[in-house]
């Protein structure tokens, strides 16, 4: 039935314009730690880039971050995949305490869920890493040890796939149950999903890169979707050595992005930080380097220089003391 189900990827996402692609993941991202003999859990769940899921370790229950966080699926099914999850977090403490015999202290990473390609297929997938490598992967109802993860990585496949019980449920989950949870979230957020807000852009001055340069910073916040596109130009012309950092989140769901130029101090003037993104409908943000700031702008810049000031300050105050 799945096959029928995924035209309406494309239906809800037709990508283009909107900055969606034809592809969309749902993962279940793990981090459990083993020290003084117990163990500590962090669990969060992603539709994308977003974060829509968050394990309450002290409960053992899902925390829904968003109205539409739980999909299409009824009540009693998701109280059942809370008692799969509880279930699993008993199970895989003994797993790897006594059968695989790991020693305190180590931390144990695993990253699971689908990739829906819109009208065409589903791809469920597993990875398990220890202390940050690879260890084991699950594919085709069938555990695979990392060359990486040496005897007890086959141990714990061997184990596993002995298990076929554990391996046909697995798959299930991660290739019927996860893709019809993905695409009821995209149904139900759809409205949260597809909005557009517009990016503020501002420019600064970096610092300096040496002798007779200047470091010229364009800074793009407050946009949404994540992807965008800033250069910097000289009339149409893209300069080169761009360097373009992380797009990195912002505590209110949208993102934030800088490109800094290293320039002759004689040759800033005439560039211009050109921003592209799906919100401006097709008129991009150009902000020419010397011109008056926006308010924001510099409001923004006087609070960052404000906290540098204070945190220098501050610093200055504890080596006194």
């Amino acid at each position: 039935m799945l096959f029928l189900l995924l035209p309406l990827l494309a239906a809800l996402f037709p990508g283009g314009d909107s900055g969606f692609e034809e592809s969309i993941s749902y993962r279940l991202m793990q981090t459990s730690s083993f020290h003084n003999h117990s163990w500590v859990h962090v669990g969060s769940g992603w539709l994308g880039e977003l974060q829509t899921h968050r394990w309450n370790s002290s409960s053992n229950t899902i925390i829904y971050l968003y109205p539409w966080s739980r999909g299409n699926f009824s009540n009693k099914e998701l109280m059942d995949v809370e008692r799969l999850f509880q279930l699993y977090f008993n199970e895989h403490q003994d797993f790897y305490i006594s059968q695989l015999m790991f020693k305190d202290p180590f931390d144990l990473q695993v990253t699971a869920g689908c990739e829906l390609h819109s009208g065409k297929s589903c791809l469920g997938f597993k990875q398990v890493a220890i202390q940050g490598h690879d260890f084991m992967s699950f594919q085709n109802e069938t555990f695979l040890p990392s060359p990486k993860g040496g005897e007890k990585a086959q141990k714990a496949c061997k184990l596993l796939n002995f298990n076929e019980a554990y391996t046909q449920r697995l798959h299930r989950l991660l290739s019927d149950t996860c893709p019809r949870f993905t695409l009821g979230l995209l149904d139900a957020g759809k409205a949260h999903l597809q909005q557009q807000v517009k990016p503020e852009a501002w420019l600064s001055s970096g610092p300096s890169p040496g002798p007779g340069h200047k470091l010229l910073v364009c800074h793009v916040s407050g946009f949404y979707p994540k992807p965008v596109w800033v250069m910097w130009v000289r009339g149409e012309q893209e300069q080169q050595g761009i360097q373009r950092g992380d797009i990195l989140p912002n505590g209110d769901g949208t993102w934030y992005l800088q490109a800094t130029l290293d320039v002759a101090a004689g040759e800033a003037a005439g560039l211009a930080c050109r921003v592209k993104h799906s919100s401006l409908g097709g008129q991009d943000l150009v902000l020419h380097w010397g011109a008056p700031q926006s308010a924001l702008g510099l409001i923004l810049l006087a609070v960052i220089v404000a906290l540098a000031l204070l945190t220098a300050l501050g610093f200055w105050f504890i080596k006194r003391w």
